[in-house]
């Protein structure tokens, strides 16, 4: 046997290490424990695709690591041993230091010989570990791919069958087969099937990039996936080796009806998001839901007022009694006034006595989450137009103030005070922030817009269309416009704009939805038609016609 390492000298700092599995790629198929583990990390440990998925759920300041791909002298480390050994001493090394050290690994640590070599190197050294278990590719990618693994079903490194030259032994099980090979090497797996006594009829479905939005599944059979793949002009690639999962068996049948998330509205669709930092987030996750790829463009950036005195006064006013009513139109003007309390040491119960307006759901949720709960929102259009439908006339019998305090935009526009005012109301009408144009984005990102590289834009201000062309030029005639209501198509129409999608009401999530709905009516014509279901900027001149994985 061979000899293990006691526990650490007395003195000797030693830290903890995670064995944790990021999953096949999505993100979301993280553990509730694998997210712990990484919050507490000083050092994550794990290759680019993996540090991609987890980074975002560890602290600012932790420290990461890639695993060496070469030795002391600059020679390639190319067998999985030394690879192995070379991340053990990276991950022992760091552990030593008394850090709190996560190695990320695809997949589940369970189904990869590397990290279980790297555990027992960390049990020899008596450095202490632990496992976090992740979803294993093999089990992720078919659900993914609409293919239920049920029955008898066997899984096969084809790496290893080759080397230990079983394929005859494996093809003459009538199992349900996972297969983990690639994708340059799926047609060759398949003939050695065949050879082994698999009928060259049986179905199989082949995935690359596999619970991302990047997935695609070939369905065939042993006898035709090589004509398949070559007729989608899927091989070659220069990129090298691409992973994939295949499944043999009768469960790739079931596929046409358990798609589930290749046939997503907007599956694999790069969306400009031309907004602030913080509006698009709610944005972007809505869009991730129907399976595209959001693209975050700021155009927009907020300031403070050139003169911070009327904001002060109107804080002050509000506190001493001032105002009846207070009207929020953006989720900016909640932060506005909010850092304004901060800045005082006030906070949300500075609103006792005070109504409080909202001009739409998103501003409401961020008045909620500082502590207030919005008397009016408009029950119809939620816009400014739609707050002054639902508004009550100023009545001095039953308001004893017939002040507003309205704070807002430096470009806001006038709807909302001379609507009051014709209500009743005075209104103090506060530059609460200004908005100004963003810099422009990364060289490739202004091409890619003018290019055709992005599927569809979300407009959702006449502003967010001026400050994008501005900053960034038109997008291309294949790019689907979408707008959050009549002025932000006008203004598109007038930058020579053509505009296809125009949310029902003005709400981001609203044209969100709306985008979704025109991606599945253009999905369902081309599925009646009979024709390649495309995306728009595959259709643009000189667009890669072949399988980007």
């Amino acid at each position: 046997m061979p000899a293990t390492a006691g526990p650490p000298a007395t003195g000797a700092v030693t830290g903890h290490v995670t064995f944790l599995g990021a999953g096949p790629g999505d993100p979301g198929l993280l553990t509730l424990r694998a997210v712990e583990a990484l919050a507490r990390a000083d050092v994550l440990i794990g290759e680019p695709l993996v540090l991609d998925v987890v980074r975002t759920h560890c602290r600012a300041d932790v420290g990461t690591m890639q695993p060496a791909q070469s030795n002391a002298h600059g020679e390639a480390l190319n067998s999985a041993a030394d690879l192995s050994a070379a991340a053990a001493q990276l991950v022992m090394a760091s552990a030593r230091t008394g850090k709190r050290v996560v190695r990320a690994v695809a997949g589940d640590p369970g189904f990869d010989s590397g990290a279980a070599a790297e555990m027992l190197a960390c049990a020899h050294a008596g450095i202490p570990f632990e496992v976090v278990p992740g979803v294993a590719a093999a089990f992720g990618v078919p659900a993914y791919a609409g293919v239920p693994l049920s029955g008898n079903v066997r899984f096969v490194d084809a790496a290893t069958a080759a080397a230990r030259d079983c394929w005859s032994e494996v093809g003459a099980s009538d199992a349900t087969l996972v297969v983990a090979t690639t994708l340059q090497t799926a047609a060759a797996v398949a003939g050695e099937l065949v050879a082994a006594g698999r009928k060259p009829d049986t179905q199989l479905t082949v995935t690359v990039a596999g619970t991302t939005t990047r997935q695609r599944t070939w369905t065939a059979t042993l006898g035709t996936i090589a004509a398949e793949l070559k007729a989608t002009k899927a091989l070659p690639t220069p990129e090298g080796p691409i992973a994939a999962i295949a499944v043999v068996g009768e469960p790739t049948s079931h596929r046409q009806h358990l798609s589930w998330f290749e046939t997503k509205p907007l599956f694999g669709w790069r969306v400009l998001v031309p907004r602030t930092k913080e509006q698009a987030a709610s944005l972007s996750d809505q869009l991730r839901s129907y399976g595209a790829v959001p693209h975050e463009v700021p155009t927009i950036a907020v300031e403070p007022p050139r003169t911070p005195q009327q904001m002060e006064r109107a804080v002050k006013g509000l506190v001493t009694g001032r105002y009846e009513w207070i009207a929020f139109t953006s989720v900016n003007a909640v932060k506005a006034v909010r850092e304004k309390f901060e800045e005082y040491g006030l906070d949300a119960r500075a609103f006792a006595g005070i109504k409080v307006a909202s001009v739409g759901e998103q501003t409401a949720r961020a008045l909620i989450e500082f502590g207030v709960k919005p008397d009016l929102v408009p029950s119809g259009e939620q816009s400014a137009a739609g707050l002054l439908e639902d508004w009550p006339p100023y009545d001095p019998v039953f308001d004893p103030i017939d002040r507003v305090f309205l704070p807002r935009a430096d470009i806001a526009t006038e709807t909302l005070v001379a609507g009051l005012v014709e209500l009743g109301w005075e209104v103090d009408d506060v530059t609460a922030y200004r908005t100004v144009r963003a810099s422009p984005p990364p060289a490739d990102t202004r091409e890619a817009i003018k290019g055709g590289g992005f599927d569809a834009v979300l407009f959702t201000s006449s502003s967010t269309v001026r400050n994008l062309v501005g900053i960034a030029g038109k997008p291309h005639n294949v790019t689907i416009i979408a707008c959050i209501g009549p002025a932000t198509a006008k203004t598109a129409e007038e930058h020579g704009l053509r505009v296809d999608v125009m949310a029902p009401e003005p709400s981001a999530l609203a044209l969100a939805q709306a985008l979704a709905d025109f991606g599945t009516a253009r999905r369902e014509a081309a599925e009646e038609a009979g024709d390649p279901v495309i995306r728009p900027s595959e259709r643009r001149p000189g667009a890669r016609r072949r399988t980007r994985v």
